[in-house]
């Protein structure tokens, strides 16, 4: 395939951030110092309109939108393209006053008052047709613009809502899935329990906070809808910048693993993935290559989202938050390695909120690369001004996409079903955690990971690490067995296969729908410890793995056993498993073991697989990204503030300062 070029308006990566200039309309030298500001800094597209409601129509039916046209036309006069965002994400207060079906009811019952964002209704016809008024209205304005670069829908999706309207366009969700038959529901939900079997599906409410909530598929089910919702309201403002300006592409900025959409889902309909990253740095708990490699693997879940394309990194702070427990400055480096990493992980953009800062209100005191100063020799604007530099010099690295070996399944709805389950210990369950942790040491390694759903295609992948996958989806089992058969290597833990789609536990022994035969295991029981329990187990050639917090009692047919229990009950049966089938090995790993112990086995599956790792120091993150004859562009990061020297692939010895980058 050829690169996917976004921006072939700009040379090299895009630089730019959301800017707000509705808010300084009355301050035009303020607006000129802007222009300025930006050319040093090397920006070369603004975020615009995102929270410019009230500004384009202060009250209802007053329309005022020269002030957009004359802004994007001196940014493009400048060479600075404008991603122009639909502004449904905030209301103006006249809405709501007129249309307080537009607000909120949350999970108490109570509909929200007007304020904040993100409190409107997905189902309300009157938002969707207000939201459909303001974005043709702004379309009439700049839709042929030729600074015009990409559609930037709403802001930071999320939310759920009770209402009367949603919870009727619930039950009639579930009427569709359900085929209209009352008693599949009751099936696959085992109403039955507590005596809750529902005789049509208007007796359905969503999960109250004072009502029905002791049903896990009805639990899991809202989750999913909420999503369902969620897009088709997104898809409103699509349908309509589809029709009037098909060749702008368009986008929405996700939030790491938000929990409370599937953006799989979402992905679908959109153009480009983007995403707001704020990493708590210099945090009390974790070290900086901790911090990093978090930041790499919500990377990497966005990059998977659209596989064979960049990304973008939509929002960052060049300097601090607001709305962090503790707001601390970014560290003098940091910032850059920050911006290259994102690059490295397959961006091809970095982005800021916020251009200048809010004299007021909420985020007047987060971080932007104009400060109240608003002079241009501050040390967040000379490091913005250095990243523009850097990027600018990447115009090779643009559209090349990064191409793992290895992959991690990670679904939103099984982490909804097993943060839901009513078992094990909701402090220690930390399935998104666990996938972060396994990710970080595939990365020592030098090897990136894509993160994928159970039944996405695997043919891509030699390695496939499988954690915690509790629900099942329809075509998971079989997806993962065809992998193997052909010779991939696949791991799978402890809680792997208990129930289905529906949340319903499977009859026969875990894993189940023929789970049990590709890892050649049975689970009979799982073992919730304290954390002042001690146990272990130790492999064949006398090492021992350390185990916490989670241990199943393994019934094994034909699959080879690498490590036993040291203790309890159950001391002397299998703990770590392996079976060959088909072509290739499936791993199960019964207990959840020490990093170190679980890095050795990730060895031995890249070894297997003639999956290259390398032996890089403690401390230096590795990225490549290639272009479609395969040339790669390979990137080296200081995660640490010390010093470190290191040979590269290719020998040549380098040392890097502490969060220092080293691009080749």
């Amino acid at each position: 395939m050829n690169n996917k070029i976004f921006f072939p308006q700009v040379n090299g990566i895009l630089h730019g951030s959301d800017y707000n200039p509705d808010q300084w309309l009355d301050r035009p030298d303020i607006l000129e110092k802007d222009i300025e500001l930006m050319k040093k800094a090397k920006m070369t597209s603004m975020s615009l309109g995102i929270f410019s409601w009230s500004a384009y129509e202060p009250t209802e039916g007053e329309f005022h939108m020269d002030w957009l046209k004359n802004i994007m036309d001196k940014l493009y006069e400048n060479g600075i393209y404008t991603i122009l965002a639909t502004p449904s994400g905030a209301r103006p207060a006249w809405l709501d006053e007129k249309y307080p079906e537009c607000m909120r009811v949350g999970a108490d019952d109570h509909r929200a008052h007007h304020g904040v964002r993100h409190n409107h209704c997905m189902s309300s016809p009157k938002f969707r047709e207000k939201t459909g008024i303001i974005i043709n209205k702004i379309i009439d304005t700049v839709g042929k613009h030729p600074g015009l670069a990409m559609w930037h829908l709403s802001n930071e999706f999320g939310g759920e809502c009770f209402c009367p309207l949603c919870k009727k366009k619930f039950q009639d969700y579930l009427a569709n899935k359900f085929d209209n038959d009352i008693n599949k529901l009751n099936k696959a939900w085992w109403t039955g329990f507590w005596s809750h079997t529902y005789n049509d599906f208007s007796q359905i409410e969503p999960p109250y906070l004072n009502g029905e909530f002791s049903v896990m598929g009805l639990n899991l089910e809202w989750k999913r809808f909420t999503t369902w919702n969620t897009t088709d309201y997104m898809k409103s403002e699509i349908d309509i910048i589809r029709k009037r300006t098909p060749n702008i592409p368009i986008t929405t900025n996700f939030m790491q693993l938000f929990p409370g959409l599937d953006y799989r889902v979402m992905a679908k309909e959109l153009d480009v993935i983007s995403w707001d990253s704020y990493p708590v740095f210099h945090n009390n708990y974790e070290t900086m290559a901790d911090t990093m490699a978090h930041n790499s693997f919500d990377h990497a879940v966005m990059r998977s989202l659209k596989k064979n394309q960049p990304f973008m990194l939509m929002e960052c702070a060049p300097g601090l938050v607001n709305w962090h427990e503790y707001n601390k400055l970014k560290r003098p480096g940091v910032h850059k390695l920050f911006s290259a990493q994102a690059v490295a992980c397959g961006s091809d953009t970095v982005q800021y909120f916020q251009w200048r800062k809010s004299r007021g209100s909420f985020e007047q005191y987060h971080g932007a690369v104009v400060d109240h100063l608003g002079t241009d020799d501050t040390r967040v604007f000379k490091e913005v001004a250095e990243v523009g530099a850097m990027l600018d010099s990447l115009s090779n690295v643009k559209g090349t996409i990064v191409k793992p070996k290895a992959a991690l399944i990670f679904d939103w709805d099984n982490m909804w079903a097993i943060d839901n389950m009513r078992g094990l210990s909701d402090k220690t369950k930390n399935y998104a955690k666990t996938c972060i942790q396994i990710y970080h040491e595939f990365l020592k390694l030098g090897i990136d990971m894509n993160v994928v759903a159970s039944d996405d295609n695997l043919d891509d992948y030699n390695v496939v690490i499988a954690p915690m996958l509790y629900m099942l989806r329809p075509g998971a089992s079989n997806n993962l067995k065809a992998f193997v058969k052909r010779g991939g290597q696949l791991m799978a833990t402890y809680l792997t296969g208990y129930v289905d789609d529906n949340t319903l536990c499977y009859l026969g022994g875990f894993p189940g729908d023929g789970l049990s035969e590709l890892f050649g295991v049975i689970s009979e029981e799982i073992d919730t410890y304290y954390d002042s329990d001690e146990n272990s187990a130790t492999f064949t050639d006398g090492h021992k793995a350390i185990i916490h917090d989670y241990a199943e009692i393994l019934r094994v047919s034909d699959t080879d056993i690498l490590a036993k229990y040291d203790k309890d009950f159950y001391a002397g049966t299998p703990a770590i498993t392996c079976k060959n089938f088909g072509k290739g090995k499936a791993y199960y790993v019964g207990a959840r073991i020490d990093m170190d112990s679980m890095s050795g086995l990730f060895k031995t599956m890249l070894k297997e697989t003639n999956t290259t790792y390398l032996a890089l120091p403690a401390g230096i993150e590795y990225h490549k990204r290639e272009d479609e004859s395969g040339k790669a562009i390979e990137f080296y990061l200081n995660v640490t503030e010390n010093e470190i020297t290191f040979n590269m692939t290719d020998n040549t010895q380098v040392t890097l300062k502490p969060y220092g980058v080293k691009i080749v």
